[in-house]
């Protein structure tokens, strides 16, 4: 059987050690000289680079994420064990991990990062389809002549060249079709490398949950549950029709999905159409202003974000959900484009502000979509609004001594309520 040491990518037929180093770190399948569309994902990403850049850190859990109030953005492994996860409330976090070391995020480094790691892909293929900072897919298929070796061989040298120059690691999915690459890469996390071969897939999906599927969440999965659909066995009963006629477009997804089959194409050029960020209270919030110190902080998340990509919108978008999981969305068109947090936050202070009754909220949200470069925001000013030069000179001298000193050397007065 095709067999790969991800040690020092020797190619032998199948054995327990790598023949020519005696590493353990082997991945065989019959495919695997075959295939070539996968999925990286780093591990652990904003956690593995605090770490990386304070050795100090190196044996304790640590959690990336807002104050108490917040959600975790991201753990490290140590911190998983103890059940840590993200997305989850910072308060329920701490309460599972008392001993955690916890940072806020330094967007503008992972950023720089991954574009490291994104030029390292691209000196494997120019198909490479981001995802966000921490994953990408890659089209290999077609590329071995280039190289003088499958694709599998690019892929492990790809993580192993990751843990040299960046000290970074991460982990592969290797399939036929981007769905399967996808599922792949979060079979055998961290430092993973799993294939799933064509003649394998319908056996390998059939007894897993549906919630596998990218982009089914809370509100998908209870639609599944309530009509009898817990795993991909239960799909693969479903009629075609009786699929599309019950769930729509979704439907008809879900029935492809089930026998595994993903025709989309690893898109080099795919844009990214938002940024948003948000967070859920352990506790629903009627106080406004705790309200407006998690309007700012998420303000500046999303502006932090849209100037590490080099981009801002001219969309702001308020997101809230009611304690019954009702969930409330306003958009504002601005005047101009704008990555200035203080910009998003006065847009999305006065869309709460309209929100009829007030009322306590479990989830707050914001968001900046029809994106465009970063050169085209903030030029023309507010005529109505004479301090707005004034505050954006501010942020800009903030963002530059934030970059020297660290996040933490300017803390903006809203953002401690």
């Amino acid at each position: 059987m095709p067999s790969l040491c991800r040690a020092c990518l020797h190619m032998f037929e199948r054995a327990p050690r790598c023949p020519a180093c005696g590493s353990p770190r082997v991945v065989a399948h019959p495919d695997l000289w075959d295939l070539g569309i996968a999925h990286m994902d780093c591990d652990a990403f904003y956690a593995s680079v605090e770490k990386r850049d304070n050795p100090a850190l190196a044996h304790q859990p640590l959690i990336i994420g807002g104050g108490r109030r917040g959600v975790v953005s991201t753990a490290c492994y140590i911190a998983r064990i103890r059940g840590v996860r993200s997305a989850m409330p910072m308060f329920q976090a701490l309460r599972l991990c008392p001993e955690a070391v916890v940072i806020r995020p330094r967007m503008e480094v992972y950023a720089e990062v991954s574009r490291a790691i994104r030029a390292m892909m691209l000196d494997l293929t120019p198909a490479v389809e981001p995802l966000s900072l921490d994953e990408a897919f890659l089209d290999l298929r077609g590329t071995a002549r280039l190289h003088g070796a499958p694709p599998a061989v690019m892929l492990a040298g790809l993580v192993r060249r990751m843990q040299a120059e960046l000290g970074l690691t991460g982990s592969i999915g290797l399939s036929h079709n981007k769905f399967l690459a996808k599922i792949a890469s979060d079979l055998d996390k961290p430092q993973g490398f799993s294939v799933i071969g064509e003649a394998e897939t319908t056996d390998f999906l059939r007894p897993r949950p549906v919630s596998l599927i990218w982009g089914v969440g809370q509100a998908t999965r209870e639609a599944l549950h309530a009509a009898g659909i817990r795993s991909f066995a239960d799909l693969l009963r479903w009629e075609r029709a009786d699929l599309v006629a019950r769930f729509g477009a979704m439907g008809e997804r879900l029935w492809h999905l089930a026998r595994g089959q993903d025709r989309r194409r690893v898109s080099a050029n795919a844009p990214v159409k938002s940024i948003s960020n948000e967070t859920t209270f352990g506790e629903d919030i009627a106080d406004s202003d705790l309200l407006d110190g998690h309007l700012w902080r998420l303000s500046e998340k999303v502006a932090d974000r849209a100037k590490a990509r080099g981009l801002a919108g001219r969309v702001v978008t308020l997101k809230l959900k009611h304690s019954d999981h009702r969930i409330l969305t306003r958009r504002q068109a601005l005047r101009e484009p704008t990555q200035l947090a203080d910009t998003l936050y006065r847009a999305a202070r006065g869309l709460m502000d309209q929100v009829p009754g007030g009322g306590a909220w479990r989830l707050l949200g914001v968001g900046l979509s029809e994106l465009v470069a970063a050169g085209e925001a903030d030029r023309a000013g507010d005529l109505l609004d004479p301090q707005a030069p004034r505050r954006a000179g501010a942020e800009r001298a903030t963002d530059a001594i934030r970059a020297r000193f660290g996040r933490d050397a300017i803390v903006k007065g809203r953002a401690l309520r």
